[in-house]
Order: structure tokens, then C-alpha cells, then sequence
């Protein structure tokens, strides 16, 4: 049956498969400047003319090479909350796999024993407690906001083994979505067209100052694509890495629905006035919304095509307007905890009204 709707909060785009690759065969103003202006200034001169040896030379020593039992992925070195005095790095949830510890490789030559604290195969997000740092190797910065597209940034790492290498491009687009572990999916990826290979999956994206927006997590293979890299972007780097850090793991809320765009023939059988929104297509036994969101009660055709009728369909999430189902998933992805309750305005039989949910946690994959 083909799969024409997803897993609220998940989008959907394709599918990871090894150490970072991904298969195409799967679905001032001068003068009384203020500081946030120059700060603007400086950036823009750095995007003019980005130096890349010297963006390499100021970052290479807290890029780190990632080694398991199974493989080898890249990572960064990562400064942790305020008092706490230990070395952490930040990898991929799939490059440490299941390992415990790891062997970190520094730029140096020099390696130190890590051990996990903490993964989340969601966010594809790891860190490493680090017990020997070489002298002089600093923790690299971490945006708090998301790069704009057109953006020069620099993928730096270990691509199939090749120590201390860089690559440079630009960031390509924001909010793709990139299936990851546990049936879902993060739907706020950078894309880039810094080339990402085996082995880069861990290690972090740049901008020309040497900040972090990313962590390099997939490349997209195919005879025709070129260059076409993903990153986990850097506000989901500061959401989950400082839980990952005090308690190991990291909780993502779920809502428990399967939802189908809105379609002209969906929107004809359902006779709904506009296209906006996203339809219930089934809300989950069991789940958070199983007693408040109404699924699909029948099935018509409509320009022969199987049409699915009567689900309610989700306009608002906490009055942030939903239009695709990539919004609703967003918006639950990254602004939401398991406990939080949001408010739904839906469309149900023509009329529309208001629902509460009290969001659960993200399942296993067994009971997904």
C-alpha cells in the first residue's frame, strides 16, 4: 500500500543508511553602529570573502575523528553547562551506535578513551564524555538560530577514513526533513551542497567565523544528484545535547495521528471550502489523540482515486497556523515536551472548533 501519509511529529524525505549517506533508492551603516550591527557587518565582510585556510586552521583541532568497533564518523568538541568542568564531543547517534565507549581522535594525532552519556535516535544526536583533551583545544561555538539559504559554510571531518578534511559550500535550503531512527523523522535539516561522504557523519558545519549550525549527518547518493549533503541544525544541537548531557537521553512528545495533505480531490469529498490545514487520516488507539481527534470514517473515489472522508482536519496547533503537515510536525518537534498540552483548532463536519491535547512521549518502535 502505498504510503501517501506520515507520523505526526514526522516528515518525511528519505532514508539514512550508513556512516552519512543516504539512498536514493529509499523514499553599518558606519558611525553610531549598534553592537547586533556590527556584529551583522562582520558577518556580511566574512561572507564576502570567507577564508577558508583560515576557517580550517581555526577550527581543525576541535574536530575529532569518532571510532567505534564497526566504523569511524567525525565530531566536535562541545563546551557543557556553566561549572561543569568535563570535555564533551558531539557526534551522530549513528556513529556510536551501541557502543559505550569510543576512541577519539584528535587532530594531533593524540586519542583519548570517550565514553557515551547520551543519544537520542530521533535528533540523531550523540555526545562523548572525553577523558583527555589535548592542550589548547577549545570548544567550537554553537548557533542559536538558523543559517539563511545562500550562506557559505564548510563541512569539516573524516570522509572515508581521510583525517582533518574539509569541504565548502553553501546552505542549500532549511527545514527538510530526514527520516532518522525510531519511524520518524526531524523535519528542520539543513541542506547543503558542501559535499558529505562515509565517514563526515558527526563532524560539524561551519560558517565562515567558525561557528556551529549544523552536524553533518547524511549525503544523498544517486548517479544524478550532485552534492546534495543534510545537517542536523544547530537550534536542535542546543535543545537536545544539554539533555543528553545530565540525563542521557532526550524526550520527544507525540501526538498519535497519521495525517494526509489536503488534496483538491480530499478537500472535494470532505467539502471543505479551502486547502488549508492537514486531515486526520487515523488517530492512534491508545494515543494522546485517540478520544479527541476524529479519523477517517469511510472511503469514496474521486476522480478515481480513493478519497478518504470524515477525519477532522488540523488548521492550528496553539495558534500557529498549520498549512502542510511539515508545520504540524515542526511545530511539535521542536516546540513541544511529552506533558505539554496544545491547542488544536480543527475542522470537524464543516465547522470549526478548538481541542486540547495532552501530548505522550515519542513510542518505541514496536509500539509505533
Amino acid at each position: 500500500m502505498r504510503r501517501e501519509y506520515l507520523v505526526v511529529g514526522v516528515a518525511l524525505l528519505l532514508v539514512t543508511a550508513g556512516f552519512g549517506v543516504v539512498s536514493a533508492q529509499s523514499p553599518a551603516a558606519v558611525g553610531g553602529a549598534t553592537g547586533a550591527q556590527s556584529a551583522d557587518t562582520t558577518q556580511q565582510a566574512q561572507q564576502a570573502s570567507c577564508d577558508y585556510a583560515a576557517l580550517y586552521d581555526q577550527t581543525i583541532d576541535s574536530v575529532v575523528g569518532v571510532r567505534t568497533s564497526s566504523g569511524q564518523g567525525s565530531g566536535f568538541v562541545y563546551q557543557g553547562a556553566s561549572g561543569d568542568d568535563a570535555s564533551y564531543v558531539v557526534t551522530n547517534a549513528h556513529v556510536v551506535g551501541d557502543a559505550n565507549s569510543v576512541t577519539i581522535q584528535f587532530s594531533n594525532e593524540a586519542s583519548s578513551t570517550g565514553e557515551v552519556v547520551g543519544t537520542d535516535a530521533i535528533a540523531d544526536l550523540a555526545v562523548v564524555r572525553v577523558a583527555d583533551v589535548p592542550s589548547g583545544v577549545e570548544a567550537l561555538s554553537v548557533a542559536s538560530s538558523t543559517p539563511d539559504p545562500g550562506e557559505k559554510v564548510a563541512a569539516i571531518g573524516s570522509p572515508f577514513g581521510l583525517d582533518e578534511t574539509i569541504t565548502h559550500g553553501i546552505v542549500s535550503g532549511v527545514n527538510r526533513s530526514l527520516p532518522t531512527g525510531q519511524n520518524a523523522a526531524v523535519p528542520t535539516v539543513l541542506q547543503t551542497d558542501a559535499p558529505i561522504n562515509p565517514g563526515n557523519s558527526g563532524g560539524p558545519l561551519v560558517t565562515c567565523d567558525g561557528t556551529v549550525v549544523g552536524v553533518n549527518t547524511a549525503g544523498l547518493q544517486a548517479s544524478r544528484a550532485d552534492n546534495i549533503g543534510f545537517a542536523i541544525p544547530s537550534t536542535l544541537v542546543e535543545r537536545v545535547v544539554p539533555a543528553l548531557v545530565e540525563n542521557g537521553s532526550y524526550d520527544h512528545s507525540n501526538l498519535g495521528v497519521s495525517v494526509r495533505p489536503v488534496t483538491p480531490q480530499l478537500a472535494s469529498a470532505n467539502d471543505l471550502d479551502t486547502m488549508e490545514g492537514v486531515y486526520v487520516h487515523q488517530a492512534r488507539a491508545g494515543s494522546p489523540a485517540a478520544d479527541v481527534l476524529q479519523g477517517t470514517t469511510e472511503i469514496t473515489v474521486v476522480d478515481e482515486s480513493r478519497v478518504p472522508v470524515g477525519g477532522d482536519v488540523i488548521v492550528a496547533i496553539d495558534d500557529r497556523q498549520v498549512n502542510t503537515t511539515k508545520d504540524l510536525g515542526a511545530y511539535l518537534f521542536t516546540e513541544t515536551r511529552p506533558g505539554d498540552t496544545v491547542t488544536l483548532t480543527v475542522v470537524r463536519d464543516g465547522e470549526r472548533q478548538q481541542v486540547e491535547v495532552t501530548l505522550g512521549e515519542w513510542p518505541e518502535p514496536d509500539a509505533a
